[in-house]
Formats: C-alpha cells, structure tokens, sequence
C-alpha cells in the first residue's frame, strides 16, 4: 500500500508529510531553553503535544513560553514530574494540587497513615523539599519520554488502583467511552486530561520551596525562561481557599468525580441547598461584622469579572436591612468621563478600565457631600452616547446619618478612588470565584475559567455577544484585573468566595451550546477546544434547583433581582 501524504501550512509554507508524521519532527532549529523552545502546536486551532501524529492536512503554528498556553503547558509538565519525583522518594507521599499565587502552584502533602480526604500533613522539611527538587532536576536531566496512548477504560481504572488514586478511577465512572487516553512518565501513569511537552528535558527552571502543609511548585512567568524573586502568597487569599476547601470536604464534593457521582445517583439537589445556605450564612457574617464596626459610612465591593459582585451587593443590602441598617447604593459605572476624555491604551483603544476613565474630583465630590451633608446630585451616564446625561437630569441622593453607602466597582478597593473619605470610615470588601472543586488530586479547575464560563453565559443570554467575542476581549480583561483589582485584593477586611461547588454542571446546560457556536476556523475556537474538554468530564445538572436569589442566577437568568 502506497503511504499517503498530508499537507500543512506552516508559517508560509506548506509541507507534503507522510502521514502519521509527529509533530515534533517539523520543528524549525531552535537554542534549548530559549524563549523560542516549541513546547506544544496549535493544530487546526486545537493545541496538541509534539509528539501527536498527523493524519491530516491543515494549519500548525508553535507555541512557546511566549504564549499562555505554552506557559500552561511547562506548568503542566513540572507538576508531572513533581509526582513522578515524589513516586520516586515515598511512594506513600500524596501531593493535592490547589491554588495558584502568581507563578507558583500551591500542593498539600498527605504523608503515611493518612487516608485520602484526611487533610494534609503538619508540614513538609525543608530537606525533604530539598530532595523533591534533587530529583526532579535529575528527571530534567534524563529528559524521560512523556508518553501519551489508548487503553481500555478497564485497563485505566486497574492502573490508577495499583498506584492508590481512587479519585481518578472514580472519575472514569461518567466516562461512556470504552477506552481513554492515558499519560505515563517513568513509572507514573495519568489520565491525559491536557497536552504537555513530549519529554523531561524542556522543563529546566523550576523551585521547590516548602510553606504551610505543602510545598510551592515555582516556573518561569509567560514571556521568561527562568523563575526569578522571591515567591508571593496573598495571606489573606490563602486562608479563603484553605477554609473553601476544608467546606467542600464537609459537603462530600472535593473533585468532579464526585460532584459526578451525586449528579448520577441523587443528592445533588441537597448540595445545592446546603451550598447556598453556606453563602446565605457567609454574606449575613459580613452584614453582622459591618454592623459591629463603629464608624463605617462606606462599604466598597471590588472584584474580577463576573464574580458575583452584584449579586453579592444585593444581597447584602438585604441582610445589612434585616439587622436594622438601610444602605444607599452608589455606582462608580455613572461617573465615566465622557468618551472622547477616556484614556488609550498601547493599541490606541479606549481604556475603560483605568483608574483614570472615572471623574475622581466629581466622584470624592459626591463622597464629601453625602458624607457632609446629607445630600448630593448624583450623575447617570449614559453608555449609547458615551457622555454624562445633562445636570439637570441628575438624581438627589440622600444618606442619613445612621445609614452606610454601598459602592460597587472594579477601583472600590483603590484607595485613590475614595481619597475624600479617611480610612476608619470604610469597610472593604473582595469578591471572587475561587474554584476549589478539582478535577482530581493532581488537576484544578482555575477560578479564571470558571469567571469565563459564567462571563461567555451572561454575555450570550443578556448583551448580545457571542461566546468567540467574548473569549476574544477575555485577555484584555485579564490584562486589567492584574494592573487594577489584584494589586489591592489583600487590603480588603473581608473576602467573599462566590465560588458554587456544583456551578460548572449547571452551566454546562448553557456553555456548552454557545462554544460550539464557534466556528474551527476562528481563532477562538482553540480556547473553546480547551473548555470543550473539561465540560464534556461535568455530568450536567438542571438549573430547576437553583434559587432565585443565587449568585449563579446573575449569569443563567431568572434571578429575584433586577440588573442593570
């Protein structure tokens, strides 16, 4: 039989390959380390590991660490090798991947003795760090194959037994399929869930640094080839993860497999209740702590996109109300500055997002009033002319003295944006997602994909974007959560997780059904591939359970509230 050939484009060129040619062979020269080293390729709009053989012809492009998802792909890879590192010295050392704090990855270590669930250990020596590192730059320099290959799904769940992880069997419960894809590295075996590099070798700078019953897995930031610095961890934002998960251990839902599990056979109406009633409880605590704090006049809500944020206010309004205090609500959205004052960006696009698109002396204005007075004339921008409506056309707001003022906004926790009030009369609020529902012990779901799930729902349903156009802006808004909201979130007095264990199983109902509106020739459809991945691992749930008043309403509709 003759051997048939592929074409592929490649940059400018187009290639005749055999088929069945690894990706890996196209590779044009390049310095190993060098911020140009391929790490991965974009196939079709679908990244792919170098060693994926082409059966077809299309597009290829490289990634690197250049790109975001090169820089996944390095993390990915040094995790990897950090369990294989850990199989090497004590098998009985389990490592649970948690959060993310900057470029490092946060693991709890469960030691002997302990049973899976059980919480980490007392903590993890700094030689016993030591040697982890030892061993994972002696896998570096062996540059082990990392293999990926179909097996039945039999052979998988017998696989990840042998080597003691129950919650990656598990997850193969919801698998319809009769044979999986698995990833193995030395003696370690794994479901494939995402492409990694092909070998050991390209993961060459990394630190192992021991903090609390864990240790943090350091790599280079995206755009550089060497981890530099010393590690950041927000105390504060720690502690909201740690007590997020010692809450899902008490629901019973840690990882997917056994959100899974309760979706298939009952109980997952339950959850949601008891989910709730966790954020009722929550956001009555911080109406209570409000209360008890002599002096407060303002209380600013900040966070990320699609956190929550409004629906939080809301409610909040509701509980500061049941304990005897009436809010007024103020927006930062109406004091813009009009459209042609807005500053640009590098690209020479109006950049909302600056501290600098707000009337700050207009807005302290307002503050210095209510706050003096009693009273002030409160603007409505207008978004389709871009502008202030006429001054006559503004509102009088009142704020009597026993009452507080509910500011929501992305510079809330900006102390520039308040400068008119003194500290002792605010009260600071963060508000975010943080997703501590996990894949299994080795894979997390990220808070910022579950932001843009619930983002690509809300802006489908109700502002008339497609998921591709709002996959399209999602870097910019990232690009200012980093420069304007995440810079003060360890200011805040409080941090509010709006993260629902069960979420991604409803908005699946939705999500799903948008991202395959994407067409595979857009651009945008490598990052709907990504999250096409994940969902199709999430057994749905029917959104009928969900209350009105849950913040998960804010983006599937329905909601008790009224939105802007």
């Amino acid at each position: 039989m003759l051997s048939r050939s592929v074409k592929i484009a490649l940059g400018d060129r187009t290639l005749a390959v055999p088929a069945g040619t690894e990706v890996r062979a196209l590779r044009p020269p390049f310095t190993p380390g060098s911020l140009g080293e391929p790490l991965a390729a974009v196939y079709n709009n679908r990244l792919v590991s170098l060693s994926y053989k082409l059966r077809s012809g299309g597009t290829l492009g490289w990634v690197t660490l250049a790109d975001r998802a090169g820089w996944d792909v390095y993390r990915r890879t040094a995790s990897m090798m950090l369990y294989e590192a850990g199989r090497r010295l004590d098998p009985a050392l389990r490592f649970l991947q948690r959060q993310t704090h900057g470029d490092a990855l946060y693991y709890e270590v469960e030691g002997p003795g302990q049973e899976p669930g059980d919480g980490p250990r007392p903590g993890l020596s700094p030689e016993r760090c030591a040697a982890l590192e030892a061993e994972m730059r002696a896998l570096s320099r062996e540059n082990l194959p990392i293999i990926v290959h179909g097996i039945s799904v039999e052979e998988a769940r017998e696989l990840l037994r042998e080597q003691g992880c129950p919650d990656k069997a598990f997850l193969l419960r919801t698998h319809w399929e009769t044979s999986v894809q698995i990833v193995s590295c030395g003696g370690l075996v794994d479901l494939f869930h995402y492409p990694l590099a092909d070998a050991t070798g390209i993961v060459r700078s990394f630190r192992l640094t021991p903090y609390e019953a864990g240790l943090l897995l350091r790599v280079p930031v995206r755009g550089q080839t060497a981890v530099r610095g010393r590690p950041r961890v927000g105390r504060k934002l720690f502690e909201v993860h740690r007590d997020s998960r010692a809450w899902s251990r008490r629901l019973g839902v840690s990882n997917l497999a056994e959100l899974n599990g309760l979706s298939v056979s009952g109980g997952v109406e339950d959850l949601i209740r008891v989910a709730e009633g966790g954020h009722e409880k929550r956001i009555a605590s911080i109406a209570d702590r409000i209360a008890r704090t002599p002096g407060v006049r303002l209380v600013l809500c900040a966070g990320p996109s699609s956190s929550g944020k409004t629906t939080f206010i809301k409610r909040l309004d509701v509980q500061l109300r049941v304990g005897g205090i009436c809010p007024v609500s103020l927006s930062v959205d109406d004091f813009f500055v009009p459209r042609e004052c807005t500053p640009k960006d590098a690209r020479g696009r109006h950049d909302f997002e600056c501290l600098e698109a707000i009337d700050l002396g207009l807005f302290n204005e307002v503050l210095a009033d209510l706050l003096g007075r009693g009273e002030a004339r409160v603007p409505h921008y207008d978004f389709e002319l871009g502008r202030p409506t006429e001054r006559e056309c503004w509102r009088t707001l009142r704020l009597e003295p026993d009452q507080v003022l509910l500011i929501e906004g992305m510079h809330a926790l900006n102390p520039a944006l308040t400068l008119a009030v003194p500290t002792r009369h605010k009260y600071k609020a963060y508000i975010s997602a943080l997703t501590q529902l996990s894949v299994d012990d080795h894979h997390r779901i990220f808070t910022s994909d579950t932001r843009l799930l619930r983002r690509i729902v809300r802006d489908r349903r109700y502002r008339g974007y497609s998921a591709a156009e709002t996959i399209r802006r999602w870097p910019s808004v990232r690009r200012g959560e980093m420069r304007h909201i995440f810079p003060f979130q360890e200011q805040a007095d409080i941090i509010f997780n709006s993260a629902l264990v069960y979420e991604h199983a409803v908005l699946r109902n939705y999500v799903e059904r948008y991202l395959l509106e994407i067409d595979e020739r857009e651009e945008e459809f490598q990052e709907a591939f990504r999250l096409l991945g994940f969902l199709r691992r999430v057994v749905p749930i029917l959104p009928d359970a969900v209350p009105q008043n849950s913040i998960l309403r804010e983006f599937i509709g329905d909601s008790a509230f009224k939105y802007r």
